[in-house]
């Protein structure tokens, strides 16, 4: 069933998305260095704004030297909440030994 509310949602704005980002992250405990979001000087995730969309990336496993998960686009704010409760719930499943 198609329903239309005679409406759209607000456009995207990945700028605004990026700074909203940088807030949410930072609430979790990273720091923010040169695009790439940090704890205790391991890379956790990275995110920078690629068009119309927020390119974001996550590491597998903290590392000095990390192994990234694929970059993928973010074109709505669902999606950017997604984002930070997945680097959330990463960030619980990660010990201290495994920085």
């Amino acid at each position: 069933m198609d329903e239309d509310w005679g409406f759209e949602p607000p456009a995207f704005k990945p700028d605004e998305a990026l700074q909203r980002l940088r807030r949410d992250l930072r609430e979790l405990g990273l720091t923010e260095r040169e695009g790439r979001f940090e704890r205790r000087g391991s890379a956790i995730a990275r995110a920078v704004v690629d068009g119309a969309a927020l390119q974001v990336a996550l590491v597998k496993r903290p590392a000095r030297s990390p192994e990234w998960t694929p970059q993928k686009a973010l074109k709505d704010s669902a999606q950017v909440r997604d984002f930070v409760a997945l680097v959330k719930k990463n960030l619980a499943g990660w010990s201290d030994s495994d920085e």
